[in-house]
């Protein structure tokens, strides 16, 4: 059986962490890229997680470095949430490799002529590096069979801003190229993610599991993990998670629905926002399938699945 070719860009970051790990788990998933923008934290950090999460699980795909800032305007990371050096300042042991020379953007472009009409795109921080690729060369949309963005807040329920999600917010003028450029991309927004959280107490029985992955995410993600139990309550809330069980098992989205999205680049109180036309009333065409609902039972078990495996990615 062929593998579907799955192109990560991804800051990690404690979400990226978990969603990477779902992704290598999968047997009908092949990464054949980890591409890294400065995000939650500075790209020499984003960059190094990557390279050992990669080692956490046995995996040789390769890791590009990409935009080091914004398209335009400088923007605050989310060291405050995940740790200065985005895995919860647990000062782990660096892994061997380095990333490969080439800039992210263009192994974008490489990848997907390599994999045309297969590739799948995820996007799980900033839109910095696929904005580039994308001025480089808009005939790229052509090329990806997906695009699946974790991204937004579709009726203004921000959580770095009043109106803004992170990812967005960071980045605004690339998103606006991305969500511009592909006819249509499949989004799960922040909004989403807090209707799909899931008990602490449950989480913390999944990290007992005996595996040098769910040790690695324990120690990486208590940090986080304690932050948002003094905010957020007794559920656990992961973003990119959700959107990788999107783009893994597109089959367990429950509701989806199209509409045309815009982001907002100018407004003092909204910059960053992901403006949705819900009645249609400018007469734009639908750019974003939005995910509404997905199915808890497989996203959990996506999760559990992910922390308990020892199963090798390349085999």
């Amino acid at each position: 059986m062929d593998r579907i070719p799955l192109l990560i860009d991804t800051d990690p970051g404690v979400d990226d962490a978990l969603a990477l790990l779902m992704a290598f788990n999968s047997p009908h998933h092949q990464v054949v890229g980890l591409t890294i923008p400065a995000g939650n934290v500075g790209l020499v950090h984003t960059v190094r997680n990557a390279l050992k999460l990669c080692d956490v699980v046995g995996s040789n795909a390769p890791v590009f470095a990409g935009a080091d800032s914004p398209l335009l305007h400088p923007a605050r990371d989310a060291a405050y949430v995940h740790g200065r050096d985005g895995f919860g300042d647990t000062e782990y042991e660096t892994a061997a490799r380095l990333a490969e020379g080439e800039h992210a953007a263009l192994a974008l472009l490489r990848l997907s002529h390599a994999h045309a009409g297969q590739l799948v795109v995820v996007a799980l921080g900033p839109l910095t590096n696929i904005a580039l690729a994308l001025k480089l060369d808009p005939t790229l949309v052509r090329r990806v069979a997906r695009l699946v963005v974790m991204g937004g807040a579709v009726t203004a329920h921000g959580n770095i801003t009043a109106a803004a999600e992170f990812n967005i917010a960071f980045d605004p003028e690339a998103a606006h190229i991305v969500f511009s450029s592909f006819p249509c991309t499949e989004l799960a927004d922040w909004e989403v993610v807090m209707a799909h959280g899931f008990p602490h107490a449950e989480f913390e029985r999944w990290l007992a599991a005996p595996s040098r992955r769910a040790r690695f995410y324990d120690a990486i993600s208590r940090r986080t993990r304690e932050w948002a139990s003094e905010r957020r309550g007794d559920h656990w809330h992961s973003a990119d998670a959700l959107a990788m069980a999107l783009a893994l098992h597109p089959t367990g989205a429950i509701e989806m629905v199209e509409r045309p999205l815009v982001v907002e680049l100018e407004g003092r109180h909204a910059r960053g926002a992901t403006i949705v036309d819900w009645r249609r009333e400018e007469g734009r065409p639908d750019n974003v399938r939005i995910l509404r609902r997905y199915h808890q039972p497989t996203f959990e078990h996506l999760i559990e699945a992910a922390l308990a495996s020892d199963r090798s990615p390349e085999a």
